[in-house]
């Protein structure tokens, strides 16, 4: 078993409060974004509520995990699994399943980072979220700028323009290993400028056997003349990661011995991805027009240790796009916004047995050593839409529609069935994976939305939106079979949305109290007899508020909260319950966050974190369920130089024993992923 020692930052527990952050300034409501409009535009006046996480709380974070920065997002409820792992829920459940990933838009600068019908349930960690500028967060599906997946929201995680020159070199340490080296530089050529972002993280782990090697690498260029502004980007990733998975037993995270070990020893994920953009945007007389042609390149080599005969899974996908919107200037209070989004992605999944099964005699008969799949997909994607922001005194108007059009092409290099690998049958009936005839199979939906927002006051508003959400099936819900199943008839998820808020600053605090009300049909989920079915539906309902307040010139708090209830409301007996009016599984209803920071020099800061996880189930029938934890953290920064910051961490302050996530399955019971005991890391950044 592995021992650990902590970092000598447990000193740092005698100061009495701890600094996520300096002190924000309330002057002004005016927020910027590129999520809301695609180019740097005000997100206040829109009748939408869009999160920032800006770089200095980023920096102040230091998020080891993207996680630990979405903690501070109300409504969000990322669960962290093993090394880079994770499970998303935003004003949703925790989504888990082949295409549950489906059900929330991840963006870097804009761009998805995987392709409509291919994404992956734990793709953020191909983002450069450690070192960056920001990380805007869309809740709901509000803008006709984003269509499929962006049914619950979207995550854009935004890299900082190197191109504007400076730079800084940077080194966190901390407990279990972990070491991360980072790199920012850039020059300034005034019509034009490059630079790059990088890092590296090393991480041997809490848990025996596992580990994260992570290296992520942005560059970028800009070029200006006139009123013509060109700027391309790169963005690499790899990661090499040993995974723990998941622990068994009724509260057996409480167990210090069983939280640590690994019994999935074998397991492990290799990612690469490669993104390279170009954005080209013209400023003329009457509007502005902006075109992004990217490349994406994944691949990805997967060890399913949670599944029988622990096959190896390969998959990889190539693809270009192209995204373009032209924003017209009416009149002075009318602004059209049109564009064209369009896709061509091809994407191959190999799942292979390289052993014989071991078990139960049914899963030695019907899970074969061998291939499970071998198949390829063409998909092409197009998606117009247009919006109209109308200023009226101090009201204003959007309505705005997107329709988006999508075709696979799939192609199964093996035989059609439920066969072995060789056509030979298996017994008890057959073989567990089934793999369709080659087929193309399309989806079109339309999505109109409408937002009003008024000014009642200079630095206050009152909003409402209605909105249509979709996703098309994604390719493994399409694909990927089982038993019986030879064909999947699905049609795409809709979530009807309406939400009504107030956002803005009063005397000393900004604000966004938002409730929403969503209800979601024909979700795709796999039912009792392994079958992908499309009839699920259930029912969103929750209040949000997140609140920056500083309470003197020393002393500030940030805090975000929700109180949310995901129900389900379609008809599905689980052993002989129906789940209809249940609470939907790992769907905490109170999930809140609190940072109290004090100012105790100009130059140095400290502030205490509670972070708070409510009870929740975690089975559809609501018999078994987690508690849920407080976790409380320590941080300090302190500003040497001009050049020079050094920054402390402690996370887990009391040593907590909690479940970063929870569930409980048939086969296995109570499972989970521990949390992590306390822990620390010490940071020196040196900038110019």
């Amino acid at each position: 078993m592995k021992r650990h020692y902590l970092c000598p930052l447990l000193m740092l527990s005698q100061l009495p409060l701890m600094a996520t952050a300096a002190q924000n300034d309330h002057s002004a409501i005016e927020r910027i974004t590129t999520t809301a409009s695609r180019v740097e535009a005000l997100s206040t006046p829109l009748p939408v509520v869009i999160s920032v996480l800006d770089e200095t709380q980023l920096a102040a974070i230091a998020p080891t995990h993207i996680e630990e920065a979405m903690q501070r997002v109300a409504g969000a409820n990322i669960q962290r699994g093993n090394g880079q792992e994770y499970l998303p829920a935003l004003r949703s459940p925790v989504l888990s399943g082949a295409g549950a990933c489906g059900g929330l838009l991840t963006l870097e600068d804009g761009i998805a980072l995987r392709a409509a019908g291919f994404c992956n349930i734990n793709e953020l960690f191909e983002a450069h979220s450690e070192m960056a500028q920001r990380i805007e967060v869309l809740k709901g599906p509000g803008s006709a700028l984003y269509g499929s997946n962006a049914v619950h929201g979207v995550i854009n995680v935004v890299t900082p323009d190197t191109t504007q020159g400076g730079g800084l070199v940077a080194v966190d340490y901390g407990s279990f290993g972990y070491n991360r080296y980072k790199l920012r530089a850039g020059h300034d050529m005034g019509n034009s400028g490059l630079g790059i972002n990088a890092s590296i993280t090393d991480d041997s782990g809490y848990r025996d056997d596992e580990s994260v090697l992570q290296h992520k690498v942005n560059l970028r260029h800009r070029y200006h003349r006139g009123e013509l502004t060109f700027t391309s980007g790169l963005t690499y990733t790899h990661l090499e990661q040993q995974t723990a998975g998941f622990i068994t037993g009724f509260e057996s995270y409480k167990d210090a011995n069983i939280a640590q070990q690994n019994f999935d020893p074998d397991a492990f994920r290799n990612a690469r991805s490669l993104r390279v953009w170009s954005n080209a945007e013209w400023q003329l007389n009457d509007g502005t027009l902006a075109t992004t042609v990217y490349f994406r390149n994944q691949s990805m080599d997967f060890f399913k240790h949670f599944l029988p005969g622990t096959p190896l899974e390969n998959n990889s996908q190539t693809g270009l796009g192209l995204q373009s919107l032209y924003q017209h200037q009416l009149k002075d209070n009318i602004q059209l916004n049109v564009g064209l989004d369009g896709e061509y992605t091809r994407a191959d999944f190999l799942q292979n047995q390289q052993n014989a099964t071991q078990g139960s005699a049914f899963l030695v008969a019907t899970v074969p050593q061998g291939k499970h799949y071998d198949y390829d997909v063409n998909a092409t994607l197009y998606a117009p839409f247009a919006s109209m922001n109308v200023q009226l005194s101090d009201w204003l108007v959007t309505l705005g529609a997107r329709y988006e059009h999508m075709q696979y092409d799939y192609t199964n290099n093996m035989l059609a069935g439920r066969s072995k690998e060789d056509g030979s049958k298996c017994g008890f009936g057959g073989c567990r994976y089934s793999r369709p005839a080659s087929t193309k199979n399309s989806f079109s939906n339309l999505s109109p939305k409408l937002g009003v927002s008024y000014q009642y006051n200079t630095n206050n508003l009152l909003y409402a939106n209605f909105s249509r959400g979709y996703r098309a099936p994604q390719a493994a819900e399409l694909y990927q079979l089982q038993r019986q199943q030879s064909t999947a008839n699905l049609a795409a998820e809709i979530a009807n949305n309406a939400e009504l808020g107030l956002k803005g600053v009063y005397q000393n605090s900004r604000y966004n109290l938002s409730l929403y009300a969503m209800s979601k049909h024909h979700t795709i989920y796999r039912d009792s007899d392994f079958f992908s079915v499309n009839n699920g539906s259930s029912r969103h309902r929750g209040i949000e508020l997140e609140l920056e307040h500083a309470v003197s010139s020393r002393w500030s708090v940030n805090f975000a909260a929700s109180y949310a209830k995901h129900s389900y409301t379609n008809t599905q007996i689980l052993n002989n319950i129906n789940i209809n009016g249940n609470d939907m599984d790992t769907a905490p209803r109170k999930t809140a966050n609190l940072d109290v920071t004090w100012q105790a020099f100009n130059n140095a800061n400290v502030a205490l974190q509670w972070h708070h996880v409510g009870r929740y189930y975690t089975d559809p029938e609501n018999l078994h369920h987690y508690d849920g934890h407080d976790i409380l953290s320590l941080r300090a920064q302190w500003q040497v130089s001009n050049n020079l910051a050094l920054a402390a961490r402690i996370i887990n302050l009391t040593n907590t024993a909690y479940a970063e996530r929870a569930d409980y399955t048939s086969f296995s019971g109570d499972r989970y992923f521990p949390g992590r005991p306390r822990n620390a890391m010490l940071s020196a950044t040196y900038s110019w």
